[in-house]
């Protein structure tokens, strides 16, 4: 099993910004792909920015040039760094992993990300 821990959410204001982690906890079964989503009220939830098992990575159009996804080997965990960060990006994020040969979807719990003045 995969268990995926988040923090870094918080209060900023337009402008700021803030840096999302997530830790994976260690598992017996391979992580195919790992990436942030988020949903803001009223709003679907949508995928943020990724990583495939080659390091491909992908962000929404909404995002670039602003977001930053990265990883840390060594412990197992995936950053989301976001600058110029406007009030519509005002959602909860959630950290996503597909691991295993069935492909099985893991949720952290996710982490309130508030931008405003």
């Amino acid at each position: 099993q995969v268990q995926l821990v988040e923090s870094g959410g918080g209060l900023v204001r337009p402008g700021g910004s803030l840096r999302l982690s997530c830790a994976a906890s260690r598992s017996p079964f391979m992580i195919n792909s790992m990436g942030w989503y988020r949903q803001a009220p009223g709003k679907q939830r949508e995928l943020v920015a990724g990583f495939t098992l080659h390091d491909t990575t992908m962000y929404a159009d909404s995002v670039k040039g602003r977001f930053t996804i990265s990883r840390d080997n060594a412990k197992n965990t995936v950053y989301l760094q976001m600058n110029s960060l406007k009030p519509e990006d005002t959602a909860v994020y959630y950290c996503d992993a597909r691991a295993g040969f069935n492909n099985d979807d893991y949720w952290g719990q996710g982490t309130q990300v508030t931008v405003s003045s």
